[in-house]
């Protein structure tokens, strides 16, 4: 064999294996560009118990019992985040109710694109129909979207939006959902209805029913005292409760009118705030 000919050889072999010569040493090519780091949230954005250690969290998307019967897209941690403005809201809501007795409890603050984007999936596959008992027994389920139940952005996702619920002092602890056991319509009586700890307010969180509605005429006595009393002291602190959800309020002026985020719910994503 020549020498040209053992040369071109050594060279296939070389990069058959990947290897480059440099400078009489072989090499390993560079390895790929890694994967952009995940976004964090901008500033503006606190953790609420950096605002208020007090107020209950109760985060429902970190868990299998919401709707969707999973932990959805996005909730890494069991963390209320929100919006400077809007977590100082809270607190200021928070004084006036623990004079009464009472603690504000959150369900969900911030919530990522990709959690929506979830919803959007879970709404579209109209076979899986686990959590139907419970959170909407009177709505087939291809009329979520139609309804209004389901939609592809989310006022949440721009972190002024709250659902929240009262509960009296002491707090005793809500107990844990176990997957597969009976469901039971969140529309009914409170006593039957999943043990969530708040005050009766007719309906439990994220019942997607007209009775959901704040204002709705069957909701009299109690339950429609417990839902003036959130809608009052709230609304008193600047949140507009939306209407059809009596769980529901945003934070008005939004310092993020038009931006829906997609950072996870995590610790890290308002580290240092």
């Amino acid at each position: 064999m020549s020498r040209l000919a053992s040369a071109v050889r050594a060279l296939a072999v070389i990069a058959s294996a990947g290897l480059f010569a440099v400078s009489g040493a072989v090499v390993a090519p560079a390895p790929p560009a890694s994967a952009a780091p995940e976004p964090k949230a901008p500033a503006g954005f606190v953790a609420l118990s950096a605002v208020d250690k007090s107020i209950v969290q109760e985060m429902r998307y970190t868990t299998e019992h919401n709707f969707v019967g999973e932990p959805v897209d996005g909730y890494r941690q069991p963390l209320c985040i929100l919006t400077r403005p809007a977590a100082e809201a809270l607190h200021r809501a928070q004084v006036r109710l623990l004079a009464r007795g009472y603690t504000l409890k959150v369900y969900d603050c911030y919530r990522p694109q990709r959690a929506v984007d979830h919803f959007v999936r879970w709404a579209q596959d109209l076979a899986d129909a686990r959590m139907k008992g419970e959170f909407y027994p009177l709505v087939d389920k291809s009329r979520l979207f139609a309804d209004g139940y389901i939609a592809e952005k989310s006022g949440h996702s721009r972190g002024s939006t709250v659902d929240l619920t009262i509960v009296r002092l002491p707090a005793v602890p809500t107990r844990a959902y176990v997957p597969g056991e009976r469901l039971v319509e969140c529309y009914g009586p409170q006593e039957e209805r999943f043990p969530d700890n708040s005050v009766d307010m007719g309906t439990g969180y994220d019942c997607f029913d007209t009775r959901s509605h704040t204002d709705d005429p069957r909701i009299q006595g109690v339950q429609r005292a417990n839902r003036q009393l959130l809608k009052g002291v709230l609304t008193g602190e600047g949140f507009v409760n939306l209407p059809e959800e009596w769980w529901h309020f945003t934070f008005k002026p939004e310092p993020f009118p038009s931006t829906y985020f997609d950072f996870p719910v995590a610790r890290r994503s308002v580290a240092g705030r």
